[in-house]
């Protein structure tokens, strides 16, 4: 990626929809270009999709929080794919310190929780964990 994919990205970062001529405008580039980088960063994996954001107020009812996971040796590539595909995952992120991972959940229900949360403990080479329920969040 040179500046010109970063500038790109980080635009499409803020706001996915913006329409071409918008992009091209704002980069000093053709829409052509922007196009044809659009495409070549999404056929080689560098953007792996579009998506929304919603208001955290628009789900109201939603249960978010945030797991701490201890990872035995070098079982994280397996506890990673254990986690991919379940839907009350929003992200899993590496960490340095007291804990290898740290799990983003979002769930409806307290049932759903607490069911989501005993398939994670259960997955194999997870030692331990900690989970802390998101109550406000405030932009800063």
């Amino acid at each position: 990626m040179d500046d010109t994919d970063r500038q790109l990205v980080a635009l499409l970062r803020g706001n996915a929809r913006l329409p071409v001529a918008t992009l091209a405008k704002s980069l000093g580039v053709s829409r052509g270009t922007v196009q044809n980088r659009i495409n070549r960063l999404a056929e080689t994996g560098t953007i792996q999709g579009f998506t929304i954001r919603v208001r955290q107020e628009a789900e109201a009812a939603r249960i978010r929080a945030i797991m701490m996971i201890e990872v035995e040796g070098e079982r994280s590539d397996k506890i990673l794919a254990a986690l991919r595909g379940n839907p009350e995952i929003t992200a899993v992120h590496t960490t340095n310190g007291r804990w290898d991972m740290v799990i983003e959940l979002n769930t409806d229900t307290l049932q759903a929780f607490d069911r989501v949360l005993h398939r994670i403990r259960q997955i194999n080479g997870i030692t331990s964990s900690e989970t802390s329920l998101l109550l406000s969040t405030y932009a800063l």
